[in-house]
């Protein structure tokens, strides 16, 4: 991460009504220069109007937006000095690459022999130098996405803003980009905020990420730090890949106690009803512990998933090899005892 210079932002008590409806309830977020901060949530959770409110594309009905300590709340998209990159690459299909990528720059006057020199820098940084002279319909969707971002990076703005840039690529390809692009941010040592709902892209790409859940962040932190400790019941059944099994329990002293089955846990507490939290690649199959039917098995080929039933409850294991279990087999289910999580049923707030 950077440690100085331009870029850094900060939202304070940032309220987003539509109507009768509240989009945003009062978010309050702080981001370094140089670093590279996602926003990550599901669908309609807030992550986009946040991000369309940094670009000044949206205005706050409560709180300010900061860059740099400057308070920009009513400042104009062209007067913040941000570039943004739109899902769908927002390209004119009338215009060469070139003209694309140098589009920014001619709106403000800059003199041809600058611009022709910046979009050959551009184009070179993303690897489509010799595509300058096609027209977006010739492009690959890949291409196309390099293009967006070459227009821009083109005028070196102090804020870079990525909205969903990866979603529209096949998998291979998403993931070539992805390094890419962490690549190069990098290199331009800019200050960026990206928005995803895929929890894997914000694992391998941030700094750290803030989480939303229905229009409030409900955790910031490191991709390290939110994975080993959730905060809540819905960062927990949202992080991680398949994410965390989750199961009503009654904490008793050194132990959970689920369905009747006894199990070790790591410290002691209660007797109270928890929310039960183990990672699937904590989870495992034993000779003693919670009774399960076998639902699923997936073979991954360099790893396995396998869906239980137990408890009325789907459970899922992460394996780095296939058991040997097949569909309708009765297994018990155990973990280490230092794996498992304790979350507030009520209130969902880890304990």
């Amino acid at each position: 991460m950077t440690a100085a210079g331009p870029g850094g932002v900060r939202l304070e008590g940032v309220v987003k009504r539509h109507g009768a409806t509240t989009v945003l309830h009062g978010v309050d977020l702080a981001i370094a220069p140089g670093e590279f901060f996602v926003l990550l949530g599901p669908s309609g959770s807030g992550k986009t109007t946040t991000l369309r409110i940094l670009a000044g594309l949206e205005s706050v009905s409560e709180g300010r937006v900061l860059m740099d300590g400057v308070d920009v709340t009513t400042q104009q998209p062209g007067e913040r000095d941000v570039a943004m990159v739109f899902q769908s690459y927002a390209l004119y299909p009338h215009m060469t690459v070139a003209g694309n990528i140098g589009f920014p720059l001619k709106m403000v006057g800059t003199p041809r022999e600058r611009i022709d020199e910046a979009v050959a820098a551009a184009a070179a940084k993303v690897g489509i130098g010799h595509l300058l002279a096609r027209t977006p319909g010739q492009l690959s969707g890949g291409q196309q996405q390099r293009c967006a971002l070459a227009r821009a990076i083109v005028r070196q703005p102090r804020l870079f803003l990525l909205d969903e840039p990866l979603s529209n690529l096949d998998a291979k390809l998403r993931l070539e980009t992805r390094l890419e692009l962490h690549r190069l941010q990098r290199s331009l040592g800019v200050t960026t905020v990206y928005v995803t709902h895929d929890q894997e892209e914000a694992m391998t790409l941030a700094d750290r990420f803030a989480v939303f859940i229905e229009g409030r962040i409900v955790q910031v932190g490191t991709p390290r730090e939110v994975y080993a400790t959730p905060q809540t019941v819905d960062v927990a059944g949202f992080i991680g890949t398949p994410p965390m099994n989750l199961l009503p329990a009654r904490w008793d002293g050194d132990a959970v106690v689920i369905d009747g089955a006894r199990l070790p846990v790591g410290r002691t507490g209660g007797p109270r009803e928890v929310t039960l939290g183990v990672r699937p690649a904590d989870l495992r199959i034993a000779e003693r512990g919670l009774p399960a039917i076998v639902e699923r098995v997936e073979d991954l080929g360099d790893s396995a998933i396998v869906s239980f039933v137990a408890a009325d409850r789907l459970l899922k294991q992460k394996s780095d090899r296939l058991p040997d279990v097949r569909e309708g087999d009765a297994v018990h289910l155990a973990f280490a005892p230092d794996a498992a999580q304790f979350f507030d049923p009520g209130s969902g707030a880890r304990l």
